[in-house]
């Protein structure tokens, strides 16, 4: 018989004594030596949460609190539903049988016992809970072990398109943290935007989490960019900044391919919608495809804000570095042409920690 490295434990249910003293014989010339008795409902509901038995002998008819109410109430609790549950009982009844399994009974002795079927029987119910309850440690063992080898290649893919976005980076101006940054400011808007009720339905952990690994792939389409056009020290002509433009396709459509192999995974459709609509604008005048207000993504409107901000504080070929006043003057006189009027606001109430995310 499969049987745990301590000696199982068997609580004995019955109002009479002389039955509890004949199951409890039987039991210890069947080699089973920790045993409980109970001689009432309460009394048993009682010693079942305080030894925590692997398994109960249960008689169904007691004064008080019946076997049926015992094991209704033993199965609702969490620490104690699994322990399999042998109903005892000199109902014949197929009525009643058929409750005491419908109770959540694993098996039905009846009255008076065969020692041979009461040891059968409670062998039987022993082993099947032992390899029950091995196999649930198999199972989070697995589990356990399919979540960290998730985790790794999910780091590892994560890893390797920050790389990408970083290498995209690094062929514009930027200092080097612009992706750290801009990540940053988006988690405080989607932050502040959780707690207003027009988001509630749209923003969630989840969704900040996913902003948040996503956002540095706003512009890794500038790895298609030609340098020429890229790096120009000076400001672009109207065909080069046509060109320009382009990144926001091929960045979309880049993550696009990947989204071929994994339809399902919410980083990679997040990053799309923020590389690709990343410059419209609220009045509908931006790019690649003019969307207007709610058409625009939600991630992506967040991303805009962000974006620009970091812009406007960051030191360029043709153009100084503003300070954070006047950054937050320009932001503030585009509210409802260029950004989302609520997500000024929301840069609005979380100001001093954008000039405190820029800073750091």
């Amino acid at each position: 018989m499969i049987l745990p490295k301590k000696m199982p434990t068997i609580l004995i249910v019955d109002d009479k004594k002389i039955n509890r003293s004949l199951l409890k014989r039987y039991l210890i010339h069947a080699g089973y030596k920790r045993i409980f008795e109970a001689e009432n409902g309460e009394q048993a509901l009682e010693m079942a949460r305080e030894v925590k038995p692997d398994l109960i002998l249960l008689d169904i008819v007691m004064p008080g609190m019946s076997g049926y109410e015992v094991c209704r109430i033993l199965k609702r609790d969490p620490k104690l539903k699994n322990i399999p549950i042998i109903f005892l009982s000199v109902l014949m009844d197929v009525e009643d049988k058929v409750r005491a399994f419908e109770e959540g009974g694993v098996d039905y002795i009846t009255k008076p016992f065969e020692f041979e079927e009461v040891r059968a029987r409670v062998q039987a119910h022993l082993r099947l809970f032992y390899l029950q309850r091995e196999l649930e440690r198999y199972n989070k063992y697995l589990e356990t072990m399919v979540e960290e080898k998730v985790r790794e290649i999910y780091d590892a893919q994560m890893a390797t398109i920050y790389a990408i976005a970083r290498l995209a980076e690094k062929r514009d101006y930027e200092t080097g943290q612009h992706l750290e940054r801009t990540r940053e400011y988006c988690r405080l808007l989607a932050e502040w935007l959780l707690r207003h009720s027009r988001y509630k339905a749209f923003i969630d952990e989840k969704f900040i989490k996913v902003l948040y690994e996503a956002s540095p792939l706003h512009d890794i389409g500038k790895v298609g960019v030609p340098d020429a056009v890229l790096l120009k020290p000076g400001r672009l002509t109207p065909e080069e900044f046509e060109i320009i433009k382009t990144h926001t396709i091929i960045g979309a459509q880049t993550l696009e391919e990947v989204r071929e192999k994994y339809p399902e995974n919410a980083f990679i459709s997040m990053g799309i919608e923020i590389a690709r609509s990343h410059h419209e604008k609220w009045n509908g005048s931006g790019y690649p495809d003019g969307l207007k207000g709610d058409e625009i993504p939600l991630s992506a409107r967040i991303m805009a804000l962000a974006d620009v901000y970091d812009a406007l504080r960051s030191q360029r070929p043709y153009k100084e570095a503003y300070s954070h006043e006047k950054s937050r003057e320009i932001i503030v006189a585009e509210k409802g042409k260029h950004f989302d009027p609520l997500l000024v606001e929301a840069f609005l109430a979380v100001e001093k920690d954008f000039a405190a995310v820029h800073d750091y």
